[in-house]
């Protein structure tokens, strides 16, 4: 039986972290806590809730360098970039939505006669369990406990196993904040845990940002509860190229879509659709591009790519491109160009691949990798076409001059965001959200708080004078 958790380095392989798994009289001890504190956060006022959760951020930002450098410890993205996890997205998130709370959470009003007044009132759930992911550990998690805080929920965080300093930090800066005890928690919980503690009548909703599988199985364990579940899963995010495209503003940022954090997004560019008169200058630019790449340790500051997570993610892809070029697939990236490039290991060089078609699952299966395939096609209908020809629906992108095309195009497409001359971006202001296998619910923008409140209608006669 599975008693502690190991995160293994995938820098050199190495345990960077070591912790026990909760027992039973802990997890049983942080529920109870997290139901007491329910009815201490839920009475204190929005504006003392803003003004704490604005105190923890402070104490993140102030820590970003360090916690970048044990994130890139932990999994991997080059320290050039990981500290701006904290002082980039999970910043701006969060002040947008603190900055929207006041407005989004009051009372609805409705239009009172003498006789009656009338309104909604929006209460906090109860109890939110938070399920996070490796890739971007902070990004995906302050999604949902920063809009369930200032909600006046309380919150249990379970980060996954390749991040668990993560949640530690999170407990730190809400300790230091001066948030009242239980009001935020983390466990550290192996898969078994987590079935018992969603079981639990204490816990109000699940959000899960990870696998398909891993939805399943989430959806399996609330589907015998009167509870709900926001559900963040894969994608196999494709773009479009249109005739009328800025070429090297396409091929610059689908490029950096494609393989920032080594591909590990689950927003990620995994496809690219060229019209057929630019595929040619399109293909040579990415390759040209994907070439300026630094493979290497994520520790040194010109390292621009780093490993993946670990050995078996890369075999996966690797196994990807391998049966696609036995197919006929032409890879235009020699690995051998990267002389950090490592076989048996997590460093993975970036792959291109043409004479594609989605009869590879490397064009149809989550790659979640530095390999990214390309296609030619005639116009419009073959895009659409082919960009829906998935079982995932998270974004898609369209490069075009023609902003009516782009609109008229994004509504012909199976896609929870449609973007037009940018790709792998969550705006705050926008609701995150995912069709088919990309899972349901919405994070982010003024809908983000709708799953974590409870509305309350007051119909009220009023005295007679």
């Amino acid at each position: 039986m599975q008693t502690k958790i190991t995160t293994i380095s995938p820098i050199d392989g190495s345990v960077y972290v070591e912790r026990e798994l909760a027992s039973g009289p802990m997890i049983e001890q942080a529920l109870d806590k997290a139901e007491q504190a329910r009815k201490i956060w839920r009475s204190t006022s929005l504006s003392e809730r803003i003004e704490l959760l604005n105190k923890a951020l402070g104490y993140l930002v102030d820590q970003a360098d360090e916690i970048g450098q044990e994130l890139t410890y932990q999994m991997g993205r080059p320290i050039r970039y990981t500290p701006f996890e904290i002082k980039g997205g999970f910043q701006e998130r969060a002040k947008y939505m603190t900055k929207i709370a006041p407005e989004v959470l009051a009372d609805i009003e409705l239009e009172n006669s003498g006789e009656f007044q009338r309104f909604i009132r929006k209460e906090p759930i109860g109890t939110v369990l938070v399920l996070a992911p490796w890739n971007y550990p902070y990004l995906t998690s302050v999604n949902v406990i920063w809009p369930a805080l200032l909600t006046g929920n309380t919150v249990l965080l379970k980060h996954a196993e390749q991040t668990p300093l993560c949640a530690e930090r999170y407990a730190e800066a809400f300790a230091a904040a001066g948030l009242p005890e239980g009001v935020f928690q983390f466990l550290h919980l192996s898969h078994e845990q987590v079935a018992h503690v969603i079981a639990d009548r204490r816990i109000s909703y699940v959000a899960f940002t990870g696998s398909v599988n891993g939805g399943k199985a989430i959806q399996q364990a609330v589907g015998n509860r009167f509870i709900t579940a926001g559900l963040e899963l894969g994608g196999k995010d494709p773009a479009y190229v249109r005739e009328d495209a800025n070429l090297e503003q396409a091929i610059e940022n689908l490029v950096d879509g494609a393989f920032f954090n080594s591909g590990q997004s689950c927003c990620g560019v995994e496809r690219i659709y060229v019209h057929e008169s630019h595929f040619k200058r399109f293909v040579e630019g990415a390759v040209e591009l994907t070439k300026t790449y630094v493979l290497d340790n994520p520790l040194l500051p010109e390292t621009t790519l780093g490993p993946m997570v670990r050995q078996s993610a890369a075999a996966f892809a690797q196994q990807q491109i391998e049966r696609a070029v036995k197919k006929g697939a032409k890879p235009l990236v020699d690995p051998r160009f990267f002389v950090h490039h490592q076989p048996d290991t997590p460093y993975m060089a970036p792959q291109i691949l043409i004479d594609v078609d989605h009869k590879m699952d490397v064009m149809r299966t989550e790659s979640f990798a530095p390999v990214v395939g390309i296609m030619p096609v005639k116009g419009d209908a073959e895009a659409i076409q082919l960009m829906n020809d998935s079982p995932y629906g998270l974004t898609a992108s369209v490069w075009t001059q023609d902003v009516e095309q782009a609109i008229q195009i994004g509504d012909q497409l199976e896609t929870g965001t449609c973007f037009m001359n940018r790709c792998d971006y969550l705006d705050p202001a926008l609701a995150w959200t995912g069709v088919k296998h990309s899972g349901k619910g919405y994070t982010l923008s003024s809908l983000g708080f709708g799953a974590l409140t409870q509305s309350k209608s007051f119909h009220l006669r009023l005295p007679k004078s």
